[in-house]
């Protein structure tokens, strides 16, 4: 796509292409705002994270991209099946049951985010690509409002753009977090490192039966982390290993030279008995890429004028596939609350105070499914996910399923109740205890361990100083848990959509925020 002039001054500036910022950035211009966006590559570009929830669908739908994404081809995800040791049945999440309908999708990005950002062109967005956004201009010396940015084409050009409104969906590199508000910080208890490459001529799960083709995950038999398989489109399957960071430096210790991740990726496939079968007769397509230290979360994410949305934010880990739906999620919030500011909606403060709220209580969410599902991976023998009687993971499934498949976020029919009935689940998987416990363990242990600032022990350091105390190694669990939310502001209870008596006007040309019960289009 041929390089858009790029204009001296815009309404609305968008940094980055990605799902987060063609979602706000085609939301903000169907409800006839002027918006440019700056992507600094050229589309198709690769990138990670292929797997879909059903969530996704009402949000493309409301920008006009649903019915692009189905016809492209992509292969449909009915579902997900997730072992979490081998001695119970995996658990299962299905999409399409009661409606096929509510199927998503695992995509090859390159190809999905194309569509996202064309979509967005189409509906009026000035795009233009191969343009990097270093600089970011304020207001004045002391006021943190964002009114112009430099940028640098791939040409060689430069100029300078302002604007009213920025929105900053620049991806991991997180322009307003790392560089001028610096509040970007590291979730220590979620530090892995991800291994993957594609293959060809793969099995398939549950051939035949309604879950036929579904995403497979898999933990690592000795507890140091776990597996992806998912089906994509053309006949290709990515497979990836994720691995605590600890545990995959000293894995690969010993290994050296060029094809030393390679190495280290196809071990470790040894220990994922369900994949290995998956592969039995592939063929392997030679590159194994990584990535890795890429949990993290900034302490705010909107102020006077700006809004940060997806990856320049928050990125929580691969495990339930909530990339793009928080990403989608961010994007929505931060063209809501724009709109809604400048039609008067509420104030600006207001605004501010919903999008950070918004995306913390988001994150919050799935970070605690995450967490108790590491806690069961890690610790296979413990029923964390399950009563010690059950051969399976099914009643978890049943706790979690609102917030797996995105639905606490999208559909209207999920209730307080039941996000309460979910986040009670999940705090009970991360550890039971209470004030009192906590209390008689003080006197036990290491006060530095029960500080808020002391340091984020694993499962097995846990262990090792508990000493076989069952109620110190709970407490201790329990508080390891809180300090890897506390940085996205942890609330016990979670009150759906409704912030502050504000919730998203979910509706093209009213597009904002009102003082009633949020309404979604079907």
């Amino acid at each position: 796509m041929p390089v858009l002039e790029i204009p001296t001054s815009t309404d609305i500036l968008v940094i980055g292409g990605g799902p987060a910022g063609s979602f706000a950035a085609a939301a903000l211009a169907r409800e006839g705002f002027e918006v440019t966006l700056l992507e600094r590559e050229h589309f198709p570009r690769y990138h990670i994270g292929e797997s879909m929830l059903p969530s996704c669908r009402p949000f493309m739908r409301f920008i006009g991209a649903e019915q692009k994404v189905i016809d492209y081809g992509f292969c449909v995800k009915v579902g997900a099946a997730l072992k979490f040791n081998q001695t119970k049945r995996e658990g299962y999440t299905d999409f399409i049951n009661p409606d096929p309908n509510k199927a998503a999708w695992n995509v090859t990005r390159a190809d999905f985010d194309e569509i996202l950002l064309r979509n967005a062109s189409e509906n009026g967005v000035h795009v233009c690509e191969g343009v990097t956004v270093n600089t970011i201009g304020f207001a004045t010396e002391n006021d943190k409002k964002p009114v112009s940015a430099q940028w640098k084409s791939d040409t060689g050009s430069t100029g300078e753009i302002k604007f009213n409104w920025l929105v900053d969906a620049s991806g991991r590199n997180g322009l307003m977090s790392t560089k001028y508000l610096k509040n970007r910080k590291f979730n220590k208890a979620l530090r892995s490192v991800a291994f993957w490459g594609y293959w060809e001529n793969c099995g398939m799960y549950a051939p035949g039966t309604s879950r036929e083709n579904a995403t497979w995950l898999e933990a690592l038999t000795d507890e140091s982390g776990w597996a992806w398989f998912i089906p994509l489109h053309a006949g290709r399957v990515s497979v990836g290993i994720v691995l605590k960071e600890e545990c995959s430096r000293e894995k690969k210790a010993g290994l050296s030279g060029p094809d030393a991740n390679a190495q280290h990726y196809h071990n470790q496939l040894k220990l994922v008995p369900g994949v290995t079968r998956l592969l039995a007769d592939a063929n392997f397509l030679g590159e194994v890429k990584s990535a890795g230290d890429y949990s993290y979360t900034a302490s705010l994410h909107a102020g006077p004028n700006y809004r940060i949305a997806g990856d320049a934010g928050a990125f929580i880990d691969p495990f339930f596939s909530s990339g793009v739906h928080l990403a989608f999620g961010g994007g929505l919030s931060a063209a809501s609350t724009i709109a809604a500011s400048i039609r008067g909606h509420c104030t600006e403060e207001e605004a501010i105070r919903f999008h950070n709220e918004k995306i913390g209580t988001s994150y919050t969410r799935f970070l605690l499914v995450v967490l108790s599902a590491y806690r069961q991976i890690t610790s296979q023998s413990v029923p964390v996910l399950s009563d010690i009687e059950e051969d399976n993971f099914d009643r978890a499934f049943d706790f979690i399923r609102p917030v797996i498949q995105g639905a606490a976020d999208t559909d209207p029919t999920v209730t307080e109740e039941m996000l309460q009935s979910t986040m009670d689940f999940c705090e009970h998987a991360l550890g039971l205890t209470d004030p009192e416990m906590h209390e008689e363990v003080a006197k036990r242990v290491d006060p530095a361990l029960m500080a808020d600032d002391g340091p984020i022990l694993g499962p097995k350091d846990v262990a090792a100083i508990a000493g076989g105390d069952e109620e110190a190694e709970a407490v201790l669990r329990r508080i390891q848990s809180r300090k890897a939310i506390e940085a996205v502001h942890w609330q016990p209870n979670f009150r759906g959509e409704t912030f502050n008596g504000l919730s998203i006007v979910f509706e093209r040309g009213s597009l904002g925020l009102q003082r009633t019960e949020l309404r979604v289009v079907r």
